[in-house]
């Protein structure tokens, strides 16, 4: 059995939400889990309204677990929560992405400067492995794989900075923008330039050169928060009385 997930706002088409109960161990943060996913990958669009007794039946969870799943994704910005009313997948607005990628990208520019003079040879190690790996996956076009490893090592770096605030900072945003830089790969040109971007930026923290990877990071960051926000603004505009 399906469950529909409800929209609010603009129409759109109803989403059938795949049955798939989870084990009963950590049942929230498995529901979190399994929520994320489905927003990030827009089985659960910008919008939608997230009833509680459809989703339950959808993840085989009883309500409890799954309103702390809600509470876990809301503190992410992920879902918004409403007294007396649905939770709900923010729809966000251009200018709301592009904050987002502003603060993200600066985070991201620090983080790569101190990584570039701070990086153990294990973790440079590592990093070039993955960076190996990314290479193939965008050469042989698989998304899904590319897109987890691509914020593996965003996180890898973040990690080789050694700067806990930064890194408590950054975990929150990554994890709101993630929605954002898997629909951006799926546009256009960007996942050739987002291929492109992460090999200039292993280049640059390989010389521990901190100024060039710092300014890479920014770029590439940032040029993510842009396609996205240029997305959604023809997106509104097709939808608009007049659009075309």
């Amino acid at each position: 059995m399906d469950v529909v997930a409800r929209p609010r706002g603009r129409p759109r088409k109803a989403l059938s939400v795949p049955v798939a109960p989870l084990p009963r161990t950590g049942l929230h943060e498995q529901a979190a889990s399994r929520l994320k996913d489905m927003i990030v990958r827009g089985v659960l669009p910008a919008g939608a309204s997230l009833v509680e007794k459809d989703l339950s039946v959808a993840l085989g969870v009883s309500r409890t677990p799954l309103r702390e799943a809600l509470k876990l994704l809301a503190a992410e910005g992920l879902v918004e929560l409403h007294q007396n009313r649905s939770a709900r997948v923010p729809d966000w607005e251009p200018e709301e992405v592009l904050e987002l990628f502003e603060a993200l990208a600066g985070i991201e520019r620090l983080t790569a400067e101190l990584a570039a003079s701070r990086i153990s040879d294990v973790l440079l190690d590592d990093l070039r492995e993955k960076q190996a790996r990314l290479d193939c996956m965008h050469r042989d076009k698989v998304l899904d794989a590319y897109f987890a490893l691509n914020q593996e090592i965003h996180r890898t770096i973040v990690t080789a900075a050694h700067n806990r605030p930064l890194a408590e900072a950054h975990a929150p945003l990554q994890a709101r923008a993630q929605w954002a830089r898997l629909r951006a790969l799926s546009t256009g040109s960007r996942w050739e330039e987002s291929a492109r971007e992460h090999r200039d930026l292993f280049r640059a923290l390989e010389v521990r050169d901190a100024t060039g990877a710092g300014a890479i990071a920014y770029r590439h960051v940032l040029r993510t928060g842009v396609v996205i926000a240029e997305t959604l603004r023809a997106q509104r505009a097709k939808a608009s009385p007049g659009g075309t």
